[in-house]
């Protein structure tokens, strides 16, 4: 902690310091300073001093460059004479340094520095260390001083101070030493000048800093380098400056560069904006649905492969770059995460809710998702993009840069487009200068084709909707939050959002050439609509879909009737004749034959034993169904089925086709072989399928979805006619198409159900041991999705509990906040500046006799000091009070809760009451009471000491 902001913090008003906290979120993040030696301490952190220069233009930066170079606290006409400057040029970045307590004025008007700066800050003006750091290290003795001292030709005669003040003024001198260098051996002044301007740290040939007569040598004898290392040498910081010249000005670009613009169409930019938004849903979604049917597979190293970006990207009608976007995004956003098991990336839970949201929500999570990547999907390198969900190097800089430049575009002013891309890239390095220039010239151009694609850059300017994103950058997250509620909740950005979404077609013109027109962006909804029933032709400006049996087909095996397929199509368009003709003439001969998948079949010649074998609860994880009276099906593949049996008391044996022969241990008769196929043929039902016995209706019962039988060619006798077969087949579809499938998700007890090729891999995938029934659906209530599947609502979260029989103020404290189901519940909002300010102010004087009633940071009366509060306490006192007033703690715990009160560490209290609370950054009041930060409460609370039976570490 600075002493120094200390003291200055305390001189300000209620205005400036309310500035101060305005420009510093860092300073109001829980738990928020109550005194303002904690708000110093907080604002003068290494981290959080990175995080503000990384807001900051480059006059700013410029401005505290120059103050380290100059050294100790700088004035500021020093400071303007250094920059070649008015001192009215550097006011106003000064006072911008001061309103983010970077510098403040000292009381004899010199510039202070926080401390960090200095830290992140070591070469500033490329220049090196001070001379006295140098001066005053081990490796130089007094006796080495004097050496030094006479090979300059001043007096050698003093202490060591005084002859390193007289080597200081000397080197120092830009007249002296350049009288000095006159006489120097050939080549002392090029490297001397390589270190002034190039260094100030440079590798060197070690022996020729040994070698009499060298320009190194001749230096090193003199002061003017300094060898760190053998190979390594350094040039302190007044000798750079002198060899510099008197004429030299530190950096100083008070103003922006010149961004040269041309007009453009405000409306022909909002125009594309409603272009690219609604097409990026329609194709987020396509691949997404992709996802859910086929996993996507990942590279041994990593990331998603060329060949798979290429595949998808056929697959949906997407481009690959607006592949690679999507799938960043839809990554970041969690909308699909790696499940080993299914081999690949695979929709979420999240997947469904976000499907089932408003299309503006929908587009505000893919945009707060691209907001905080940290990887720039569109990124060439070497003429190359790189992996999809692959490692990037740059991580975190990526999002910064991506900000920035979205930032730059969004200060030209409406109407008007940047004219060259260079002097964007200067502009936005203008403005975030702790980019490094060439990664900003790498990523620019694919950050600007990014933003075309979802709608927020244009023609050389960005839409209103990129200008309410560019307007959040302080908000915008880490790639590793699930979410960013902040971003995804704005209102600037919701109704925007919105606006972009205003114009999508949710209408379709169908012609009796079984063809589907759309004018103008297709909703998402639309689009998906019809990408399911219809094959599409072309898109721009009017999207075209042609309707045949094929695809037809294809939304029939996806789950859907031809009367809700109709009904869903007549909703948006009036169906021409041809179109209603063939989706029902389609449907008419759609499923007539069925195909099952069995792991293996279990052959018997005793109906009873199979019958009992089908009903026993020990099998049950076998999945098994009645084929005929002597066959069972298995959906576990035959050495588990074998191992099953074995276990609860059969004799199984495998027939070598793939088949199982049972017996009922060593009473059953001996088996017969044969051929597995010939004795299903032989043993088929006549009524197969119909569940002619109780052991099938009760494999019925346990897996709806199976039962199948095989097919009217498989029978023998040929007893049944083709309607039959169609009847038989339709009920089993029927009694098929209610059950429903959930998504494993160990997190949440009611997931949202699916049907579909994503259920059917989770089928597979719960065979085995651990196979547990499915939980009931939510009530009953399910809601359509496209392609015929359906999911659970979300179930309404309990409210919280809110614990009783807590102490004073934290009883009811706790906040009440459901969260969203798809963007998460918004953080707590912080103290508002200007009401903290005040509240600093007075916790900052004495207790006035005219305080009386005036509330504290608590919000409580203030009261006149008692003994035993911390700011008349004497450092060491803590744990004194503690060990007087915490009687029912042993020692080793009052001194973890005295940690709290000096360290502020994290500590699990438990109350008399059996109430656990999480606290931090404790106080000592009078009366016996711990004033600590409570994180379950989200505020400070009051916890008597009296009262705290166990304090343990929390992790």
């Amino acid at each position: 902690m600075d002493d120094h902001l200390t003291g200055w913090l305390a001189t300000l008003d209620e205005e400036r310091l309310t500035r101060v906290l305005g420009n510093r979120p860092d300073a109001l993040a829980p738990p928020w300073p109550r005194r303002l030696d904690a708000l110093a301490e907080r604002l003068s952190g290494d981290f959080a001093v990175m995080e503000v220069m990384r807001t900051l233009p480059l006059p700013a930066l410029e401005i505290v460059q120059a103050c380290l170079a100059l050294g100790g606290r700088p004035g500021e006409d020093e400071l303007a004479r250094f920059l070649g400057v008015s001192v009215s040029e550097t006011i106003p970045w000064l006072d911008r340094l001061y309103d983010h307590a970077l510098a403040w004025p000292a009381p004899d008007g010199r510039i202070g520095l926080a401390g960090a700066l200095a830290r992140w800050w070591t070469a500033p003006c490329g220049l090196g260390e001070p001379l006295s750091a140098y001066l005053e290290s081990w490796t130089l003795n007094t006796e080495g001083l004097r050496r030094m001292c006479r090979n300059l030709g001043i007096s050698a005669q003093g202490t060591k101070r005084q002859l390193m003040a007289r080597v200081s003024a000397t080197l120092g001198d830009s007249e002296l030493l350049s009288s000095l260098v006159a006489d120097a051996p050939e080549g002392t002044i090029g490297m001397l000048d390589d270190f002034a301007w190039d260094g100030p740290i440079r590798s060197v040939n070690g022996d020729l800093f040994i070698t009499p007569g060298t320009p190194e040598k001749w230096a090193l004898d003199r002061g003017l380098l300094f060898r760190t290392q053998w190979g390594v040498a350094g040039m302190p910081r007044e000798v750079a400056l002198a060899l510099r010249g008197p004429d030299y000005h530190a950096p100083f670009t008070p103003y922006p560069p010149d961004l040269a613009t041309v007009p453009v169409d405000v409306a022909a930019v909002e125009h594309e904006m409603c272009l690219a938004a609604p097409h990026l849903l329609d194709r987020a979604t396509a691949l997404l649905e992709n996802i859910d049917k086929s996993p996507l597979p990942l590279l041994k190293g990593g990331g998603v492969g060329v060949r798979e970006v290429k595949r998808v990207a056929k697959e949906t009608g997407c481009t690959e770059e607006e592949v690679r976007l999507l799938i960043e995004m839809s990554a970041v956003s969690r909308l699909i995460m790696l499940d080993e098991d299914m081999g690949g990336l695979v929709p979420t839970d999240r997947f469904d809710t976000w499907r089932l949201s408003e299309g503006p929500s929908r587009l505000r999570v893919l945009l707060a998702a691209w907001w905080r990547m940290e990887r720039s999907s569109l990124r060439r390198v070497q003429d190359r993009y790189a992996t999809v969900l692959g490692d990037d190097p740059e991580g975190e800089t990526i999002a910064r840069t991506r900000r920035a430049v979205l930032g730059a575009l969004s200060e030209i002013p409406e109407g008007r487009g940047f004219a060259t891309f260079p002097e964007l890239v200067q502009s936005v390095h203008w403005q975030a200068p702790l980019l490094d220039r060439e990664l900003l010239a790498e990523c620019a151009p694919a950050v600007l084709e990014e933003a075309r694609l979802l709608g927020l850059f244009s023609n050389g300017a960005p839409t209103s909707l990129g200008r309410a994103l560019a307007a959040l950058g302080s908000v915008a997250g880490a790639e590793n939050d699930g979410t960013a509620p902040e971003v995804e909740h704005d209102p600037a950005l919701a109704e925007r959002s919105a606006k972009a979404l205003a114009s999508a077609q949710r209408t379709a013109l169908f012609g009796a050439d079984l063809t589907a027109v759309v004018t103008g962006p297709p909703s998402a909804e639309l689009a998906s609509l019809l990408d399911r029933a219809a094959d599409r032709e072309s898109r721009g400006a009017a999207s075209v879909w042609r309707f045949g049996p094929a695809s037809v087909r294809r939304a029939l095996d996806g789950g859907e009737a031809a009367d809700t397929l109709l009904d869903q199509l007549a909703e948006v368009g009036a169906l021409p004749q041809p179109l209603v003709y063939l989706v029902r003439d389609v449907a008419r001969r759609h499923g007539e034959v069925t195909v099952a998948s069995v792991g293996c079949v279990i052959l018997g010649s005793d109906p009873a034993l199979l019958t009992e074998i089908s009903a026993h609860r020990k099998l049950a994880r076998l999945g098994l169904r009645s084929l005929a009276p002597t066959v069972l099906a298995s959906q576990a593949p035959a050495d588990r089925t074998l191992a099953a049996l074995r276990d609860v008391g059969y004799a199984p044996v495998p027939d070598g086709a793939g088949g199982i022969t049972i017996r009922r241990g060593l009473h059953g008769r001996r088996p017969v072989q044969a051929d597995t196929a010939s004795r299903i043929g032989a043993e088929l039902s006549p009524d197969m399928g119909h569940g002619a016995g109780p052991a099938q209706d009760r494999d019925r019962e346990r897996d709806p979805a199976g039962g199948h039988g095989l097919g009217r060619d498989q029978d023998p006798n040929g007893e049944h006619g083709a309607e039959g077969e169609r009847a038989a087949d339709r009920e089993l579809s029927s009694e098929r198409e209610p059950d429903t499938e959930r998504r494993r998700n160990p997190a949440q007890q009611h997931s949202p159900t699916q049907h579909g090729p994503r259920a059917e891999r989770e089928a597979e995938r719960k065979q085995g041991p651990e196979r547990e029934q499915d939980p009931e659906p939510l009530a009953g209530r399910l809601i359509l999705l496209p392609g015929g599947r359906t999911t659970e609502p979300a179930p309404s979260p309990p409210p919280p509990h809110t614990p009783e029989g807590l102490p004073g103020p934290m009883t009811g404290q706790f906040p009440h906040q459901l969260p969203d189901p798809l963007s998460g519940p918004l953080p707590d909002p912080p103290p508002d500046p200007r009401e903290h300010a005040r509240r600093l102010i007075v916790a900052g004087r004495p207790v006035q006799p005219g305080d009386a009633g005036r509330p504290d940071n608590s919000g409580q009366p203030r009261q006149p000091r008692q003994p035993g509060d911390r700011s008349d306490r004497a450092p060491g006192r803590t744990w004194a009070v503690i060990g007087r007033l915490a009687t029912r703690l042993p020692t080793a715990q009052q001194t973890l809760l005295g940690f709290v009160v000096d360290r502020g560490v994290r500590a699990l209290i438990t109350l008399s009451d059996g109430v656990t609370a999480t606290i931090s950054h404790g106080e000592l009041r009078g009366g016996g009471i711990l004033d600590a930060w409570c994180e379950e409460a989200g505020d400070y609370l009051d916890f008597p000491l009296s009262e705290i039976t166990s304090v343990v570490t929390a992790h």
